[in-house]
């Protein structure tokens, strides 16, 4: 839930400046997509960002989703607003920490919604949003794993931490939820690497994702338990062996978020 390559958009901002500095009128570098972009002539580079991305998915399914676990929800119980809070600061700034470690490799996307919306704005490669989100499903599948032999479901017969929608919020209510909710994390994304709008990739990125995730996960966590990430939505589903239905929904209700955001973004923003 994260920006995109930073190594990319601090030659764009490069482009940008000099242009300025030139007497220029454009503010913006002009993008086209493409299949392998420079990812083949770097493929050390391109390797090492790609365990960026295993990585830093797997910390978020253990640490992120490890803190809405059974034993929290026992000490605090569901209805708690401390319970809600501790769970979206763990996201919000979790991710947040996640998307700092990994900008240099990777931009830290950690999220294959991010990863098809960069790609759709033509920041990153076919090739690198495919790969990138293969490798984001097996290290959530990883931390799934991991987090389930931990043990943190032993305090309470349900396992908590799957997304599913709570009672009286139906399949479609869910499903519109999880697009808003996602379009608002590419929007701030979108927002947040614009290169008009004086990116500073040191803080600004991991700070305002941060922000973003936990506000979405104060509101969305009493209707879905808040997904707004394929990875997120289904590994623990997936191990866990709960909400099998549901699991579709925030399969692709992230996606969907995600692909309407980016001419939402380009059009209006």
């Amino acid at each position: 839930m994260s920006a995109d390559g930073f190594h990319a958009i601090n030659q764009e901002n490069d482009m940008v400046e000099a242009n300025v500095e030139a007497g220029g009128k454009s503010a913006k570098t002009k993008r086209s997509w493409t299949l392998f972009g420079e990812d083949l002539n770097d493929l050390a580079g391109f390797c090492k960002a790609l365990a960026a991305e295993f990585i830093g998915t797997f910390f978020l399914i253990l640490i992120c989703v490890g803190s809405a676990n059974s034993r929290v929800l026992t000490s605090l119980g569901s209805t708690s607003p401390a319970y809600y809070l501790s769970i979206s600061c763990a996201f919000g700034f979790g991710i947040g920490g996640i998307v700092h470690i990994l900008s240099e490799a990777s931009g830290g996307n950690v999220n294959p919604a991010v990863s098809l919306a960069l790609f759709l704005d033509k920041r990153i490669s076919l090739l690198r949003c495919i790969l990138y989100t293969v490798v984001q499903f097996l290290g959530g599948f990883a931390g799934a794993g991991v987090l389930y032999a931990l043990g943190n479901h032993s305090a309470v017969a349900s396992i908590a931490g799957g997304n599913g929608y709570s009672a009286g919020i139906g399949a479609g209510h869910a499903f519109f939820i999880e697009v808003v909710g996602t379009m608002f994390l590419i929007l701030t994304i979108l927002a947040t690497i614009e290169e008009k709008r004086g990116y500073i990739p040191s803080y600004t990125a991991p700070l305002s994702i941060g922000i973003a995730i936990l506000v979405l996960h104060i509101w969305m966590i009493p209707y879905t338990n808040c997904s707004i990430n394929p990875v997120r939505g289904t590994v623990w589903n997936v191990v866990i062996g709960q909400y099998a239905k549901e699991t579709v929904i925030f399969m692709f209700g992230p996606w969907v978020g995600g692909a309407l955001a980016v001419p939402i973004y380009n059009i209006i923003f």
